[in-house]
């Protein structure tokens, strides 16, 4: 699993969704432990020795680094959502765009986002690292799987490592291709109809997968 942190880091690092020592990823390894990238370290450059693992309260277990300062934002998720496997947070340029203009993605637009993702709601601000995080994060949590975070960036959870990083790929995409749109002066929506269709689907899957899981 550390190296499959690792690389996640890179796909994101060459993604261009993170920039100098941005953003943080996680996993969760069982009920009790957490396994996150290190504070301050490049995720295009992360080797599997400097990830960190702690419980699910924040208590350093192993790791020669100290865990990112955003771990209270990954602990909320994995405590308040049980099907959260792992967690993506980057400051991808669009969907941060979105973020910093105060500007909702809405979800009625892409046949794939209604599928993949569902709702993205955008948080009220938080400062980044401190207990705010989890607190913006508390309205939405239940039932959505990427959030847009207000001034900050984007965060994606997910039933396993890659639903998680495939989702803020799909948001950044998405992100991109609303703001071109824009440009073009229209964004047409999905016939209502279809949408309900759609997110009917989406429930369906989810049900298959959590009766599959039990």
């Amino acid at each position: 699993m550390k190296k499959r942190l690792t690389e996640i880091g890179q796909r994101l690092y060459r993604a261009g969704m993170v920039a100098g020592t941005d953003g943080n990823i996680s996993v969760r390894l069982d009920d009790d432990r957490v396994m996150i990238t290190p504070s301050g370290l490049p995720k295009g450059l992360l080797e599997p020795d400097d990830m960190v693992i702690v419980d699910i309260r924040g208590k350093h277990l192993q790791g020669k680094h100290q865990p990112s300062t955003e771990l209270p934002m990954h602990l909320f998720v994995y405590q308040n959502r049980p099907d959260a496997v792992a967690c993506v947070h980057a400051h991808p340029p669009y969907s941060t765009a979105f973020a910093v203009a105060g500007i909702h993605l809405t979800d009625d637009i892409l046949p794939e986002v209604v599928l993949a993702v569902g709702t993205i709601p955008l948080t009220d601000y938080a400062p980044p690292g401190t207990d705010a995080v989890p607190k913006s994060l508390e309205p939405h949590i239940e039932k959505n799987n990427a959030f847009l975070l207000r001034n900050h960036g984007l965060l994606t959870i997910g039933r396993s490592l890659d639903e998680a990083y495939n989702r803020h790929e799909t948001v950044e995409h998405y992100a991109r291709i609303v703001h071109l749109a824009r440009t073009l002066g229209n964004v047409d929506s999905i016939p209502s109809d279809d949408f309900k269709r759609l997110e009917r689907m989406r429930h369906k899957l989810d049900e298959t997968w959590n009766s599959e899981k039990r």
